[in-house]
């Protein structure tokens, strides 16, 4: 049975948001009228773009505590993984033989795709060492095993701010001082974090940050790369020429309507994020207590302190992960991450922090966003109780366990 998107809740905000109205009206001058290319500089249409290019400019780098001249835009935040991995490893490369740091990589095996597969690139061709750090059973990372790691000369350390699948939150200044004292730079994927976390690059020791419009309520198709100009000034080899665009880290014609787009999600962001947390933790919070008042075996997954307000990825022991989604059409959820929710595996953050394959496969990632409501949190909380309780009947093994099994994760939100 197909459902209609108009008669679906949708609570799957961490694969992408639903562009807001405000950010909307921004663009469409810049879909119709204001057409003119940025990079034309000989008439009023081309002056008119790249005005908006720059106040859009200014208005991501304002919430990154950046310059704006330190703003690379891009397609989204897999380019600006790709452009800040790859180019800083290209970059040092053509230096003088000898720098022992050039081609070496410390990074996650629970980072999204972006980073492991440019990662995987780069040891396939011989151009990069890659070390992959386990997480530790709450998702965080080993601060130790971080130091223990840069002792050897290391040339770019790259740890995400909030994990897409259970949204765990690493705390990215020490990681940043130890990359620093080592002498590597510091990446962090802040695709899923940025506007929903205070981000400042300088406070956080940040070098490189990757981010994305369409996860703040912004357009598809755009997003931005934050290289350092100041201090420890970064220097990245391009992954696209042609034309010099972008201080020559990124050529091709701006799309202005989109950048205007995401400037706009970026303000709004900056002005409205502490607020918004707060109400969307209230909202995960409700659903949590709901779904462990009325379920046993029921296991969060993830650091429940350092963790996006949004975020609530549970297990339902006994339960298939693709059999609930499937008894709920009517309710936008995932069973993971959006670039690999067509897979049969489970779970590779899951399996990263120890989770067993079984229950690994009976997780639901809930993401809750600026437009859910707490009626939809009542519906969606009643609907997975029922579907739960509907499936375990059907199970053989939960129908053989005993009765007084107790709740799991039970501490507090």
């Amino acid at each position: 049975m197909k459902i209609s998107p108009k008669d679906a809740i949708y609570m799957d905000n961490h694969a992408t948001t639903r562009i807001d109205p405000r950010v909307l009206d921004s663009m469409m001058p810049y879909l119709t009228d204001a057409y003119g290319n940025a990079a034309s500089r000989t008439h009023a249409f081309g002056w008119q773009a790249e005005e908006a290019v720059q106040q859009a400019r200014e208005q991501v780098a304002a919430l990154l505590g950046a310059r704006p001249k330190e703003i690379v835009f891009t397609s989204g935040a897999t380019e600006a993984d790709n452009l800040a991995i790859k180019g800083v490893v290209r970059f040092r490369a053509m230096k003088p033989a000898g720098d022992q740091a050039c081609g070496r990589i410390v990074t996650m095996s629970t980072e999204h795709h972006a980073v492991l597969d440019s990662c995987r690139v780069l040891q396939r061709r011989n151009e990069a060492r890659v070390l992959y750090l386990a997480p530790r059973s709450d998702g965080l990372l080993d601060l130790q095993a971080l130091r223990d790691a840069v002792a050897e000369p290391t040339a770019l350390v790259s740890i995400m701010h909030a994990n897409n699948e259970i949204g765990v939150l690493q705390p990215i200044d020490e990681i940043a001082d130890i990359a620093h004292q080592a002498g590597a730079l510091f990446h962090t994927d802040a695709a899923q974090s940025a506007g929903k976390i205070a981000l400042d690059v300088d406070a956080d020791g940040i070098d490189l940050a990757s981010i994305s419009a369409h996860k703040m309520y912004g357009p598809k198709g755009v997003g931005a790369l934050y290289v350092r100009a100041r201090d420890r000034r970064v220097r990245l080899a391009p992954e696209m020429d042609g034309g010099g665009h972008e201080r020559g880290m990124r050529s091709g014609t701006l799309n202005v309507a989109a950048i205007v787009g995401f400037g706009r999600a970026c303000e709004i962001a900056a002005r409205e994020r502490a607020e918004e947390a707060e109400r969307i933790r209230g909202l995960r919070d409700l659903l949590y207590r709901r779904l462990t008042a009325e379920l046993d075996q029921v296991t969060v997954n993830g650091s429940l302190e350092r963790r996006l307000a949004g975020n609530l990825n549970v297990s339902f022991a006994c339960v298939e992960g693709e059999s609930l989604l499937m008894g709920l059409p009517d309710i936008a959820l995932s069973s993971g991450s959006a670039c690999t929710s067509a897979s049969l595996e489970p779970s590779y953050v899951l399996r990263a922090i120890g989770v067993d394959d079984e229950l690994a496969h009976s997780s639901l990632r809930f993401g809750i966003g600026r437009f859910n409501t707490e009626e939809e949190i009542a519906v969606v909380a009643d609907r997975v109780v029922s579907e739960v309780r509907r499936l375990r009947k059907l199970s053989p093994l939960y129908r053989h366990q005993p009765s007084s099994v107790s709740l799991e994760s039970r501490e507090a939100l």
